[in-house]
């Protein structure tokens, strides 16, 4: 990428760019997303009902992996976006090293905690002895491959930030090409059940990162392999590592809140309810990543911004972002209040199991217009590198609100399984009102200064 490709970002019209950045950023989400409905079905209609519950206790783990990839890729991404903008190229490229060899080592660690200590982790996290079997299967095979999946994720950050939407998007449309053909034939041709999925999902993020090396490989690129980057810095890693604290600490407080949800789900449900749960995030997630499809696109617009002091521009693609998210949430609304059954249909085809998630579908959706403005209002501050009110906002919905109501709602419920599910969209709405009242007093703090 030239220095050109690089300063569009502060002078082409913001809702061109914002199209140009998000479209690839969402196609990739979405067809990401697709992946992970195909797969659920795959074991859904190949492995069962317990399979799919299982699968949503191992969830919670692999949430957690993903933490400490984006403690590195997010917060790197982000620096790099705000180098470019002040032309500092040099420390830019640094950044590009940081990520590899920081994910290396961390994704590492990871991955030997996790096999020395799988089953206790599992049942922890939500498995039951009849589930466990399927959560240890799969999630053992992830581990495994666990270095590629932060490589592959910490290389298409760096792509977008870079001025590389395009080439991102297509990096993960091979993934989820390769993954999807996959499945089929290790599931069903092979009989290898759950351990099949994950050994797809594996090998297709090895081949999506030989596509990805390719652009990294090349030295017209303004960020590229060579000597003199790879050793660690220490001002840019903790630099990284401060503005990706607020979607670390986002995710593992979503892991711990999924185990709690689970736990409960467990006690209350059993594991119908779990596997409920598990199919609900499979239909939320596909609006979810459109979103972040589109938090992906605003975020190297709003960090380059941020850091030519052009704050009306900034403003400008949060505000637009805001908008697009919550009518791509509406979309989710609609469908899971108005024909529930047909999603659910699509996952299992056990009765038992369709049966209980009608009504939690439509509950656990019931406040998710706000969800779209939560989520980019936390990404905005992530991306200008406010860590103090990304983390404060990435910790509202899953710590503040959602933890203490997902245990005391129950109490509040002749079936205290209806509690749980509530939990979820209160949750929702007092998290949208605290955004809502950070922007509030930081806005005209921008307005200002740039006066």
């Amino acid at each position: 990428m030239s220095t050109v490709k690089a300063t569009e970002l502060g002078t082409k019209p913001i809702r061109h760019l914002l199209i140009q950045y998000s479209m690839p950023a969402i196609i990739a989400m979405t067809a990401s997303s697709l992946y992970n409905i195909a797969d659920s079905i795959f074991i859904g209609h190949g492995c069962g009902a317990l399979a799919l519950s299982g699968l949503t206790a191992a969830k919670p783990f692999m949430d957690i992996c993903a933490a400490f990839g984006s403690f590195v890729g997010v917060g790197a991404s982000t620096l790099v976006a705000i180098f470019l903008g002040e032309k500092n190229y040099e420390s830019a490229g640094r950044t590009l090293g940081n990520v590899i060899v920081l994910n290396v080592l961390l994704s590492s660690i990871v991955m030997a905690v996790g096999l020395i200590w799988l089953d206790p982790i599992l049942l922890a996290f939500g498995a039951s002895e009849n589930t466990l079997v399927y959560a240890h299967e799969y999630m053992e095979i992830i581990l495994w491959g666990n270095i590629l999946t932060h490589i592959y994720f910490g290389l298409n950050n760096m792509l977008r930030s870079m001025g590389h939407p395009k080439i991102s998007m297509v990096a993960t449309i091979v993934a989820v090409v390769v993954n999807i053909v996959l499945d089929p034939i290790f599931i069903f041709t092979m009989g290898m059940g759950v351990r099949g999925a994950a050994l797809a999902t594996i090998i297709a993020q090895a081949v999506s990162v030989v596509w990805q090396m390719r652009v990294f490989l090349n030295p017209n690129e303004v960020l590229h392999f060579h000597r003199g980057i790879w050793r660690l810095n220490k001002q840019i890693t903790l630099r990284s590592f401060a503005i990706g604290t607020s979607p670390f600490l986002m995710n593992i407080a979503h892991c711990f809140v999924v185990i709690i949800i689970n736990r409960q789900l467990l006690r209350f449900g059993g594991d119908m309810a779990l596997a409920t749960y598990g199919i609900i995030n499979r239909f939320t997630f596909i609006f979810a990543m459109v979103v972040m499809g589109l938090n992906q696109g605003m975020q190297p617009i709003v960090g380059y911004n941020y850091g030519a002091r052009q704050y009306h521009r900034m403003l400008r693609a949060f505000r637009l972002t805001a908008i697009f998210a919550t009518v791509v949430i509406g979309m989710m609304f609609v469908l899971a209040q108005a024909v529930p059954e047909l999603i659910i249909r699509l996952f299992t085809h056990d009765t038992e199991l369709l049966a209980v998630s009608i009504t939690p579908m439509r509950i656990v959706c019931s406040a998710m217009l706000v969800v779209g403005f939560q989520m980019v209002t936390g990404n905005f501050f992530t991306s200008i590198g406010m860590a103090g009110k990304a983390i404060f906002l990435s910790l509202t919905r899953q710590v503040l609100f959602l933890i203490p109501l997902t245990m005391t709602m129950p109490l509040l419920f002749a079936d205290p399984i209806m509690g749980v599910w509530w939990s979820l969209p209160v949750s929702d709405t007092l998290s949208a009102i605290a955004a809502a009242v950070m922007l509030l007093v930081q806005v005209p703090k921008f307005r200002k200064e740039e006066v």
